[in-house]
């Protein structure tokens, strides 16, 4: 990879003392510079309704389109038209590779505005982001299917061949240091890579897909996002993070997301993608782990999102777990988080010792457990966390 996407922008920036804004062909958002300034005018309607919502509406591009961006070959400067909410002058950077435009970059115009020799200096940053769009875009025309392969081939001859087709289209990215992340639910279609800088490959998959054959559902499976993203260094996840966060804020509210651990290669696949979906299930089932984790900071739930989806059907515990007896479930869950120890449990609850020992003595009386017995616990902890995947 040439380099971040964000560093080249903010080197724009820099150079023209400007914020600058990073878009593909298609207007979709890429990158942006930070905005400092204490004049609102800058934040005009199009600028923010971009950063926002990642897109500019068809009519700011066709008016930006008619002052010839998508032909030039250096910067032009675009008047202010506040009947269109540019209420300040833009300079566009056509970004372009081998003579083809693949994205702009937009500056607020001022006068005098920057020297002639400082936007030549901007274009060359603004050529090495075209270069950067043409090898991902060449690279991930076809990502998503060989991804989506490999992720959901099964066990064989089958995984082998989804994984070698992978390894070629990805060349010597193959062989790196990459992390798997997931984002469950993810109700859109798969983004392009462009957007998510460092991510090597990205596709929507069905949620449960684990590298197996599953039985057929009647109805569509709800799906999650597997995300292929390049490290530096395996004690650094700083670039799995930035695209965990980055994805799951665009699948929406309620997202949550999984990494799984670094590895070198291809050949662990199914393992990453385990871990990352099991890591975006428990960032679900519990808030205190998300909305972003990690697969090796989830503790028990690493044995738990390993169980069938049955577990917390136990004979012992279905009882407990019906909707009339929540309030039990919950002192229960508590209890045993709190070790048995009856003061925390009752100051967690902000209940009264004695209401405590009721509701426990209720919990045993509809599970038959012990709750004095070492196993017993185990079993009631097991379902009852067990329950909230």
């Amino acid at each position: 990879m040439k380099g971040d996407y964000q560093d080249l922008v903010d080197e724009i920036s820099a150079l023209l003392g400007a914020p600058a804004t990073l878009e593909d062909r298609d207007f979709g958002l890429i990158a942006f510079g930070a905005h400092d300034s204490e004049d609102d005018s800058a934040m005009d309607p199009v600028r923010t309704r971009s950063i926002l919502t990642r897109r500019s509406t068809p009519a700011v591009r066709a008016w930006f389109e008619g002052f010839g961006i998508t032909r030039a070959t250096g910067p032009v400067r675009i008047p202010a038209a506040p009947e269109a909410g540019v209420n300040r002058g833009r300079i566009c950077l056509p970004v372009r590779h081998r003579g083809v435009v693949l994205g702009y970059v937009w500056l607020l115009d001022a006068d005098p505005g920057p020297a002639e020799d400082r936007l030549a200096a901007a274009m060359e940053v603004a050529a090495r982001i075209g270069g950067l769009l043409a090898d991902e875009t060449q690279a991930g025309a076809d990502l998503s299917r060989e991804f989506r392969a490999a992720l959901t081939a099964g066990r064989g001859w089958q995984r082998d061949m989804a994984t070698a087709a992978l390894r070629a289209a990805l060349g010597p990215d193959a062989d790196g240091l990459h992390a798997v992340v997931c984002v469950s639910p993810w109700p859109q279609e798969t983004p392009s890579v462009r957007t998510v800088p460092g991510t090597a490959a990205l596709c929507a998959v069905p949620s449960g897909t684990h590298g197996e054959e599953s039985e057929p559902s009647p109805a569509p499976p709800a799906q999650v996002l597997g995300a292929l993203v390049r490290l530096r260094s395996a004690d650094t996840l700083a670039p799995a993070l930035t695209a965990a966060e980055r994805l799951r804020a665009t699948a929406g509210p309620g997202a949550a997301a999984g990494i799984a651990l670094p590895r070198r290669g291809l050949g662990e696949l199914p393992a990453s993608w385990q871990e990352a979906t099991s890591a975006a299930r428990a960032a679900l089932a519990e808030p205190g782990l998300g909305p972003v984790a990690e697969w090796a900071a989830i503790g028990p739930y690493r044995l738990l999102t390993a169980l069938p989806d049955t577990a917390s059907h136990d004979v012992a515990v279905r009882a407990l777990l019906a909707p009339a007896h929540t309030e039990l479930a919950r002192t229960a869950e508590v209890f045993l988080d709190c070790a048995g120890q009856a003061g925390r449990t009752a100051a967690a609850l902000g209940i009264h010792r004695q209401t405590l020992y009721y509701r426990l003595s209720r919990v045993e009386q509809l599970t038959g457990l012990d709750l004095d017995e070492g196993e017993d616990r185990l079993l009631l902890h097991m379902a009852l966390k067990a329950s909230r995947l």
